[in-house]
């Protein structure tokens, strides 16, 4: 009995005892790595439109829009627009080689914290149970909703919150504090969620802050089409 006792407690210790003692979140953590993979699943039978917006210290830089469908699991875009915002006035060859490096720089960086933003808001059950493992989930009740709090989700010292409906145990929202490549390079992201007419949820817009640089991304997906 002594043993088990100490075992126990050593498991406390190791942040493990607060998960086993609270089935509710290990019951929202199933539910959200289930419906995951459900949603996963039901949107392979679509395509859809999503329209990303780069903005660089509050002025539209550049809009792009892709045509989006699911390919072995995973989202393949095919661009089909790309409104660049034009420079006014005559500029000589050195300027228009510095503005159009910028433009590089701007376009790769808001690249880079967009496809971060893909990492928190497509929920991955290994790094979730790594996350359980480690005991760095809470959950925190809300008003109307329930929300799973995990810390070193994708990178150390990260926080990522997943608020759920707690009917029917569905992503509503997902904030993220994290960073890029330094804890320095700051970015926030804010992404909701909406269901389709058969019930499948999906990310409807992503927020992307990249506070080091000013920049932002905003992400809007629409006119989801049946293809099967």
């Amino acid at each position: 009995m002594k043993i088990k006792k100490l075992t126990v407690i050593a498991f406390c210790l190791l942040g493990v005892c607060a998960f086993a003692q609270n089935p509710q979140l290990e019951e929202k953590l199933m539910a959200l790595k289930q419906n995951q993979a459900a949603n996963k699943q039901k949107l392979a039978q679509y395509t859809w439109t999503e329209t990303e917006t780069i903005s660089l210290k509050g002025e539209v830089k550049d809009t792009k829009t892709y045509t989006v469908q699911m390919v072995n699991g995973q989202q393949q875009k095919t661009e089909v627009s790309n409104q660049t915002a034009q420079q006014g006035g005559r500029d000589g060859r050195l300027k228009q080689r510095v503005v159009a490096r910028k433009k590089e720089e701007y376009q790769e960086y808001g690249q880079s914290i967009a496809a971060l933003a893909k990492q928190y808001t497509t929920p991955n059950p290994d790094a979730l149970m790594k996350a359980k493992q480690a005991g760095n989930i809470s959950l925190t009740p809300g008003q109307g909703t329930v929300a799973l709090v995990v810390k070193n989700y994708v990178k150390e010292g990260d926080t990522v919150t997943f608020t759920l409906d707690p009917q029917t145990k569905e992503l509503q929202n997902v904030r993220v504090a994290s960073y890029l490549n330094d804890p320095k390079d700051a970015v926030t992201i804010s992404a909701e969620f909406a269901q389709l007419p058969d019930g499948t949820n999906h990310v409807a817009s992503t927020l992307i802050n990249g506070e080091s640089k000013q920049l932002t991304v905003n992400d809007v997906n629409s006119n989801y089409q049946k293809t099967t």
